[in-house]
């Protein structure tokens, strides 16, 4: 049989894939005990695909109603958690249920629910709380997935982190604080993995472009006492900034430099510069443009960091090419970029010994390296 490629066209895969997808071989597959395994496994994966949605909104609601933390001390039974929440037991037992479903609770005896190890490292897990209530944006920036993929819908997103936009002096001060805070909350996570990820023995002064109020640099500072701290941001984080390293007691550790990479110098006198979850707030040119920017900024024997969730790019991801990609999509200023891809823009700004270490959990943060030629 001959093949042929392209649209219209007939190729063995195509001739495979059709085969497969007729309803006769569907009832053959199921009717023959070797196939029947990949045919029920294929239907429960579509499945779990098609449900997902609802998997979402039940963890939504289990983290609106605060139902982890009600399970803290122990099981509860359905009727006491119904009349703490004001919902009909029915309906508290269907949502307990579908909790227990995706494996955050468990049922035991008496109608009574509880935590599963999941589900309590769901409320230790610093801001994840947070970015799970946060998402009712996201949700309804997906409501229709193709229209955003056509650039034809008005994001809520893009107005929810304004920064990524170069906003100046008019940033409503209750935006700049709820940045900020999701900002911290999950950045410390990210910041024990990246630091987990790669050493900074050597340097001796570390800025961090972007570092929003400091939550990266409080927990560089607790792994080297003897490193200087430099923190660059916007104007307008400085607030949160001061507050929040002045809790932790990093107050006088810390610096603070107000300003725009696009637009403000870098600070000049640190021999590595970080960027925790930067580039993918921003668009091509911006990136080529600050990568470019900090190796002028770095003397020779800099080193630069970067860490943020990448794409898996030729081993596409289950994680970042889905979550992050549409995320950062909606948006509508940035993209994720795979670890080769930042390597290349590094490479072409001049920077060398560029490194891309196995990230310890690739759907929190990946991280590539590099060093001005000394």
């Amino acid at each position: 049989m001959a093949f042929v490629s392209g649209r219209g066209g007939r190729t063995p895969a195509g001739w495979l894939n059709r085969q497969i997808a007729r309803p006769s071989f569907q009832d053959f597959a199921n009717r023959w005990p070797i196939l029947r395994g990949f045919a029920h496994r294929d239907g429960a994966q579509i499945f779990d695909i098609v449900q997902g949605f609802v998997q979402s909104q039940v963890l939504f609601a289990l983290v609106s109603l605060d139902i982890p933390e009600r399970l803290m001390d122990g099981p509860v039974s359905v009727d006491s958690l119904s009349l703490g929440l004001g919902i009909d037991a029915r309906r508290t037992e269907l949502l307990l249920q579908g909790g227990a479903g995706i494996g955050l609770l468990k049922r035991r005896r008496n109608r009574t629910f509880a935590l599963t190890r999941k589900g309590a490292a769901l409320v230790g897990v610093p801001g994840l709380k947070q970015m799970i209530l946060h998402h009712d944006v996201f949700y309804r920036d997906m409501q229709d997935p193709v229209a955003l993929l056509k650039g034809e819908t008005e994001t809520e997103l893009a107005g929810f982190w304004p920064y990524v936009f170069g906003a100046k002096g008019d940033i409503d001060p209750g935006v700049t604080r709820t940045y900020s805070d999701l900002m911290a909350d999950s950045q410390r996570m990210v910041a024990r993995d990246t630091l987990a990820t790669v050493r900074l023995d050597g340097v001796t002064h570390l800025a961090d472009i972007g570092g929003g109020s400091g939550a990266f640099l409080a927990e560089v500072a607790k792994d080297y006492p003897e490193m200087a701290l430099t923190l660059f941001d916007l104007p307008q984080v400085m607030a949160s900034a001061d507050e929040r390293l002045s809790r932790v007691g990093l107050s006088d550790r810390i610096a603070r430099i107000g300003g725009s990479f696009r637009k403000d110098p870098l600070p000049g006198n640190a021999d590595c510069i970080s960027l925790i979850r930067v580039l993918y707030d921003h668009d091509d040119a911006s990136v080529d443009a600050l990568i470019t920017k900090i190796f002028a900024a770095l003397p020779a024997g800099g080193r630069l960091l970067i860490s943020e969730p990448m794409s898996g790019g030729a081993s596409p991801d289950p994680i970042t090419d889905v979550y992050f990609a549409f995320y950062t999509l909606a948006m509508r200023t940035g993209r994720t970029r795979s670890a080769a891809e930042i390597a290349r823009i590094c490479k072409t700004a001049g920077f060398n010994q560029v490194a891309t270490p196995k990230p310890r959990r690739g759907y929190v943060t990946s991280v590539v390296t590099a060093v001005k030629p000394g």
